[in-house]
């Protein structure tokens, strides 16, 4: 019964994954054309994304000439998109996929909010306004694939999910993006880059200066394992939210769309799983998964399917 799911599985080059890699893999197993819509929407919003944090990693700050351009690029990203979901007929591909797949403008917006945060800002002054910028920065994106993952096929033709997406996407979104800033905190603090809310930090008695010496080497804390363990706590509540909405909305998906959602979950449960308060550093090489580590995290998946 798996056998398909198993050729598809033996298809993917995991070595060469390297953008979006867990949306990628579990997208690997739709139809192509829904496939090919995901890597057209990331690759869009990876571009404005990337350029933004690029240019932080190189200079921390965005001076005030650049931050002008950086909001025409984001405006002049976010009226295309508008434009396709108004029905502006122009050959240009993002806008066809929004079109065809009647993806709704609003994930769009929400992620273009979240850019324009990061131009304005470097870091978060509370986990609420955390939670807040991530409704755009994760729920976003996790939003078109819950779409594209529950769009009801009538020949060559769309209708949209029988459910609410934002609703479904929010705790997996959620989940996976706290795992996300704990996994990527080395590379993170490497690159000029903090995802950790102030008040987070002094309530553990931490600056920025000290998570910085952490994230190039420095001894690990006790109070940044502290933090760690109060964000792993936040996260897995929504790691248990998104075992309930799965379950409503898995009767509402076609199989290969039910095992997509459960690959993503899980290989964001994996990572979660390797996160250690009490011994971990925290580094890279801890944290991330191999390329031979997903793969059969992936094939469990398949064969418990």
């Amino acid at each position: 019964m798996n056998a398909p799911y198993t050729d598809i599985l033996n298809n993917i080059d995991f070595e060469r994954i390297t953008d979006h890699p867990n949306i990628l893999v579990a997208a690997a197993f739709w139809d192509g054309d829904r496939y090919q819509a995901a890597r057209v929407c990331y690759r869009y919003m990876r571009a404005i994304d990337d350029m933004i944090d690029c240019h932080k990693s190189v200079h921390a700050t965005i001076a005030g000439n650049e931050r002008k351009q950086f909001m025409f690029a984001v405006d002049e990203w976010l009226a295309m998109a508008r434009d396709a979901s108004a029905g502006k007929e122009e050959n240009h591909e993002l806008m066809k996929t929004i079109r065809e797949f009647h993806i709704p403008v609003w994930p769009l917006e929400a992620f273009a909010r979240s850019m324009v945060y990061d131009i304005d800002h470097n870091g978060f002054e509370t986990v609420d306004s955390f939670i807040a910028y991530a409704q755009g920065a994760s729920v976003a994106p996790a939003s078109i694939f819950v779409h594209l993952s529950g769009l009801q096929r009538s020949g060559d033709q769309f209708s949209p999910p029988p459910f609410d997406v934002r609703w479904a996407a929010t705790p997996c979104a959620m989940f996976s993006y706290l795992v996300h800033i704990i996994r990527d905190f080395q590379k993170d603090q490497q690159s000029n880059l903090n995802y950790f809310a102030d008040d987070a930090m002094a309530r553990n008695g931490l600056t920025a200066a000290d998570l910085r010496e952490m994230g190039h080497g420095a001894p690990i804390r006790e109070g940044f394992r502290e933090m760690i363990r109060e964000y792993m706590v936040l996260a897995d509540k929504y790691r248990v939210d998104t075992y309930q909405v799965i379950r409503e909305i898995w009767p509402l998906l076609e199989p290969r769309y039910r095992l997509s959602l459960q690959i993503i979950f899980n290989l964001y449960l994996m990572v979660f799983e390797r996160i250690d308060p009490e011994k971990g550093n925290f580094t890279g090489a801890e944290l991330n998964p191999t390329p031979a580590e997903i793969r059969r995290r992936v094939e469990s998946t398949i064969l418990s399917f």
